[in-house]
């Protein structure tokens, strides 16, 4: 059975306005909410007076109000703002405040293109495929940051090939994963390539591709190996059709 969630009875009657992302708060829990799923984007502009104000006239908590004040005039980080709001709200258990605190402490000293690849990451590894590769391509369909670097973006495609090819969509993990060897020269990136080739290809189209390049041949045999070793195939599934155009919605409306 599930814990109980005791939620607080004050509804604003004049909301806070976010205004990044055009959204209307009128409780604490909606700001605990917000602020929970979006840790990866947040930065100064959520830690300011306005919050204050609207958190002791619209809410009547005043000694949160007081002590968030107080927070920046001390010049406090913008993880313990968002600390003390969730504290306070006492929405979240100790094992999951725990988990914010770790991904604050990660986030804390990287640039915002790099929290988003590491929200990313996350979405990968916890299996929302669709939902990373939707990050992964805003990143990439952006204005390009010139302070990560090329390895970083090279990074991206190779995440965002991983994120395809777990849908079981290998002609697009094998184009990121090209792309990602292109940038970055990583060995890896050149083998999770012909592996992709390998399950979307016809076999005489794939051995046109192995007999392009003389180190092909020896990473294909490298694949056939692990691929016996594991005593699987990996491609016993067809994606749907639909995916890549609901996937093609669902970014427009991300964007």
């Amino acid at each position: 059975m599930g814990s109980l969630i005791l939620c607080h009875n004050k509804k604003a009657s004049q909301p806070y306005k976010i205004t990044r992302i055009h959204r209307k708060i009128y409780t604490i829990e909606e700001l605990c909410y917000y602020l929970c799923n979006n840790l990866y984007l947040i930065d100064y502009t959520i830690m300011n007076e306005k919050i204050c104000k609207w958190l002791y006239s619209e809410l009547d908590m005043r000694d949160l109000a007081g002590e968030l004040l107080e927070l920046i005039q001390k010049n406090g980080t913008i993880e313990q703002f968002v600390l003390r709001i969730l504290e306070y709200a006492k929405i979240y258990s100790g094992p999951e405040m725990e988990h914010i605190r770790n991904v604050l402490d990660r986030l804390k000293d990287q640039k915002e293109i790099e929290r988003r690849k590491y929200k990313a990451d996350n979405l990968l590894e916890s299996g929302e495929y669709e939902s990373a590769i939707l990050v992964y391509l805003s990143i990439l369909q952006d204005e390009r940051d010139e302070t990560v670097g090329d390895r970083f973006y090279g990074k991206v495609y190779g995440c965002l090939g991983a994120a395809y090819g777990r849908e079981l969509l290998y002609e697009q993990a094998a184009a990121m994963y090209k792309q990602a060897y292109d940038i970055c020269g990583d060995e890896t990136m050149l083998t999770a390539y012909l592996y992709a080739c390998s399950r979307f290809m016809q076999e005489e189209e794939y051995e046109k591709l192995l007999n392009s390049d003389p180190s092909y041949a020896g990473i294909d045999e490298q694949i056939r190996n692990m691929e016996e070793e594991k005593g699987t195939d990996l491609a016993e599934e067809e994606a749907v059709p639909e995916t890549l155009e609901k996937w093609k919605h669902q970014y427009r409306r991300y964007l």
